[in-house]
């Protein structure tokens, strides 16, 4: 397993695998021609575009055109949720985070059935079950998201964020982030160990399942559906309330304070964060309207 690309697509790793339970029972056919939803949020001398992404993507998956690019193009700055830190630093993350620092063998926290059900889903991956014993739950949850990407077509590459980050570079614009690496980690270490492993019972069960929920999610944000996007998030999170306040509602209404904030500072600017905070009931638009700022749909 390689570090970086795991925590570059933690985030949206784990929320996949939180909402594995609501996945459809027949997969949704993919529009490679994709039109996403965008808003935007302005006020007399201040443009905030909001884009909803998915951190891994299909590689022909065309989405980077049109509204979308219009968008960034008149931005000057572009904000996604956490710029990607340099290796070492991540190992260094991973060292403070995601191991156990009272040394607890993974398989000495877990149920019976649950550790049979590990033990399979990490053969079926070809990966040594001893290398992860030294790993807190949480990251074992994100480590099962990510690691069958490729199977089902999906690489971490491809994911909007590394695309805008390649772009950024090349077009000379400002970069910005929401969080830092740090406080990412932080909201998965800081769940109690009983919610951890709780998450990882979910995300096993539904492990059979998961190619038809990322297809789903995939197709119902290529059509521009951030409607259904958020009922699949909302059934998803059912069993684990707790992850969904700390990983969508609370972050929802921190990054709505960010953007009242930016509205005060002329410019234009892009915003891109996952897909389902932008989608549902406490979405991020939903934080905006009870400050009494409107997000628009604009075409994409």
């Amino acid at each position: 397993m390689k570090a970086k690309r795991t925590l570059s697509a933690l985030l949206m790793a784990t929320l996949l695998a939180t909402g594995a339970q609501a996945a459809e029972s027949k997969s949704q056919a993919v529009n490679v021609n994709a039109d996403p939803a965008l808003w935007v949020v302005k006020d007399a001398d201040t443009t905030i575009y909001l884009f909803g992404t998915i951190h891994v993507m299909k590689p022909e998956v065309q989405w980077f055109d049109g509204g979308v690019k219009a968008a960034y193009n008149a931005s000057s700055e572009v904000v996604i949720e956490m710029i990607q830190p340099e290796a070492k630093l991540i190992q260094a993350a991973i060292q403070k985070y995601a191991i156990d620092p009272k040394g607890v063998p993974l398989s000495k926290k877990l149920p019976a059935n649950t550790l049979t059900a590990y033990k399979k889903a990490m053969e079926s991956l070809n990966q040594p079950v001893a290398a992860f014993e030294p790993f807190e739950p949480w990251f074992i949850v994100s480590a099962l998201g990510v690691l069958p990407l490729q199977k089902y077509g999906f690489s971490v590459d491809a994911g909007i964020e590394q695309v805008l980050t390649r772009a950024v570079k090349a077009d000379g614009k400002k970069l910005g982030q929401l969080e830092t690496l740090d406080q990412q980690l932080g909201f998965f270490d800081n769940l109690p160990e009983a919610t951890q492993i709780k998450l990882l019972d979910e995300t096993l069960k539904e492990m059979p399942n998961y190619g038809r929920l990322m297809n789903t999610m995939l197709g119902n944000w290529t059509d521009g559906r951030p409607d259904r996007l958020g009922v699949l998030m909302t059934k998803g999170m059912k069993a684990t309330p707790e992850v969904s306040k700390v990983l969508l509602a609370d972050r929802n209404a921190n990054w709505a304070n960010w953007i009242e904030n930016r509205l005060k500072t002329p410019g234009t600017t892009f915003v891109a964060v996952g897909a389902g905070h932008l989608a549902g009931k406490q979405s991020v638009q939903d934080f905006l309207k009870r400050k009494k700022i409107k997000a628009v749909r604009i075409p994409s």
